[in-house]
């Protein structure tokens, strides 16, 4: 029986541990398998967070999370064992746009509890998190949640775990996360299975930086694996790959609130305030040591860390207020420092003024980041049209990167244009497999291998970015009932025959609305967008033209209709001639706004948010 033990504050910052006397681990699985639930049954169990303070989902710290029932961001956090065993997890997201923080948590732990949903089975990102693990050559510990569900297909998807892990259901765990079944042996499976950390505490500093956050007081608030050595405030660090040096303002833990210690030392997960305030000055994965004697070398050698995505989605971010530009940056580079795939760079647009070019890892990313900076830093911004990355050759043998309509060049220049391939990865159930082949066929996937996994098939797809990053999720989610599941790889670059679409609202080319889409898909995506526009856009005082236009010719046409106004309704009979003479005033006045400029729209956040979304 499990017996956990409740140490106190003053105990948790003097005791020295050894290596062997800890645990460090992470839990990897596809959205909505139980993570964040599992998480709060350890919580409870460990008594790590008191019971009247327990809430669902509790290490989802951000009203984002709970609102959308997500994990966005990795959660460390250090519970103890009735043995003494201190257990260091670390909760992960399992959106696909959010794979790289299950990266970041992989790089620091030795074991990981690769959850299952037994109602869906293997999903697509637990094959891409279960191949990273291996390869970083971490403990799995395979668990079957919700066979408390009469959905649950338990025996298809430990047939599935076999033939993956290729190990016996006797060293699989079956549990439900919401009712607690089976939990307990779990969290005690995991001193026996998972590996104690390696590591010298006599050795000099060596500690991999693998998330960040920023305070106003301590500064860039540095989540960090210490592998060999001791970190104590005051301790004067460096980073190798920045060149940054600091001092250790304070160190501490996650319970899962910081709370601060005397020393980190060798195996442990925690944290360091650095005081640093340049977001520059600590990336992700980078390695922290002590600050080298004056005229010497660090006495450590740099840690592989592990690969940072690349921004995939690009999206242009603008304040509503040109004042507000700096306020723009300075929340940018806040939000970077605990979102390494987060990228961007100042760019300047006539009708717009001074904004940033974002990267992102898909849409829901980029989604997230807008909606932190609305609330974080009480921002209005501007959002342009979701684009992936053109590579332009020109006849003068000049290459071009082009990530925005407007820096594309002249079509008699261009010699030509490359636009990135993904390598997708489908798991479907077998009734579903006709369905999901149509998406991608229609998404323009190339099939390229078809796999059995227990009762499920898993489709290898080469497809244009453009299309997976659009609505590819979505759309295999729709027509398989939620149980088709994508991950996707960039691989190669491909020949592309693409245009210039411009939108043109009351005659003014909308920049935040023009995108690069192919030749044949021009009309049809320049219509999709004038009908969503004028379904979403509040009518103005006059008619408002919308236009789809390439290359000066107009592809799709629509009208938003003047919002009017009864001016006859004060008048109770009379001459009708009143009545047209108002109306009348009222038309000329209209035109007169028009042709003044006064009546140049702008479109809400919210409606360009639903057009990117539909179109």
């Amino acid at each position: 029986m499990f017996v956990p033990r409740v140490f106190s504050l003053e105990e948790n910052k003097n005791r020295v541990l050894e290596p062997m006397d800890i645990r460090n681990f992470c839990i990897i699985a596809h959205i909505d398998h139980g993570k964040s639930t599992l998480a709060d049954r350890f919580l409870e169990l460990t008594k790590t967070v008191e019971q009247r303070k327990m809430q669902e989902q509790y290490l989802d710290r951000m009203d984002l999370e709970r609102e959308r029932g997500i994990t966005i961001q990795m959660q460390p956090v250090r519970m103890k064992m009735a043995s003494g065993t201190v257990l260091n997890m670390v909760d992960t997201p399992g959106h696909v746009d959010f794979s790289y923080e299950v990266s970041r948590s992989l790089a620091a732990v030795e074991g990981a509890l690769l959850l299952v949903d037994a109602t869906k089975g293997v999903q697509a990102q637990t094959l891409a998190h279960l191949n990273i693990a291996k390869k970083l050559k971490l403990a799995i510990l395979p668990v079957v949640n919700k066979i408390d569900s009469p959905l649950a297909r338990v025996d298809e998807t430990v047939a599935s775990l076999e033939d993956l892990l290729l190990m016996p259901r006797e060293d699989m765990f079956f549990i439900s996360a919401k009712q607690g079944t089976n939990v307990d042996k779990v969290l005690n499976s995991l001193e026996a299975r998972i590996p104690a950390p390696q590591g010298d505490a006599q050795k000099p500093l060596k500690a991999l930086v693998f998330g960040s956050t920023y305070d106003a007081f301590k500064g860039i608030i540095a989540y960090i694996r210490i592998y060999d050595g001791t970190l104590k405030a005051g301790t004067k660090i460096h980073l190798l790959g920045t060149g940054a040096s600091g001092e250790a303002k304070e160190v501490g833990y996650f319970f899962p609130q910081m709370q601060a210690s005397s020393e980190l030392s060798a195996g442990e997960i925690g944290y360091v305030a650095t005081g640093l305030k340049d977001s520059e000055a600590i990336r992700t994965g980078d390695t922290l040591t002590v600050v080298p004697l004056a005229g010497t070398q660090p006495q450590v050698a740099a840690l592989s860390g592990f690969q940072i995505p690349k921004p995939v989605v690009f999206i242009s971010l603008y304040p509503e207020d040109a004042n507000d530009f700096d306020l723009l940056k300075t929340a940018l580079g806040k939000l970077r420092l605990n979102d390494p795939a987060l990228s961007y760079e100042v760019e300047a647009k006539e009708a717009l003024g001074r904004g940033f070019r974002c990267g992102f890892l898909g849409i829901l990313h980029s989604e997230i980041i807008a909606e932190r900076i609305r609330r974080e830093f009480d921002l209005d911004i501007i959002i342009s049209r979701p684009s992936v990355e053109f590579r332009v050759l020109e006849y003068s043998g000049k290459g071009t990167i082009v990530r925005t309509p407007s820096d594309l060049p002249d079509p008699a220049r261009i010699m030509e244009t490359k636009e990135p391939w993904a390598i997708v990865e489908v798991i479907t159930p077998l009734e579903f497999l006709s369905p999901v082949m149509q998406v991608l066929e229609q998404a323009e996937g190339v099939q390229k291998d078809m796999k059995t996994i227990g009762d499920t098939t898993l489709l290898f797809y080469e497809t244009p970015l453009r299309g997976v990053i659009a609505d590819l999720y979505d759309k295999l989610k729709s027509v398989s009932k939620g149980m088709a599941s994508m991950d996707y790889e960039v691989a190669d670059w491909k020949l592309a025959d693409v245009v210039k679409l411009e939108i043109l609202i009351a005659g003014r080319a909308e920049e935040t609305l023009g995108a690069i889409v192919p030749r044949e898909k021009a009309f049809a995506e320049g219509k999709a967008i004038a009908e969503k526009l004028k379904e979403h856009m509040p009518p103005q005082m006059f008619d408002v033209a919308i236009q789809a236009v390439v290359g000066g010719k107009v592809l799709a046409r629509e009208t938003i209709r003047a919002r009017r106004r009864d001016v006859t309704a004060p008048l109770y009979g009379g001459d009708v001639t009143r009545k047209r003479k108002l109306l009348d005033r009222q038309k000329k006045g209209k035109k007169e706004l028009k042709e003044k400029g006064q009546g140049r729209i702008v479109i809400p956040p919210s409606v360009l948010l639903k057009v990117f979304r539909s179109s």
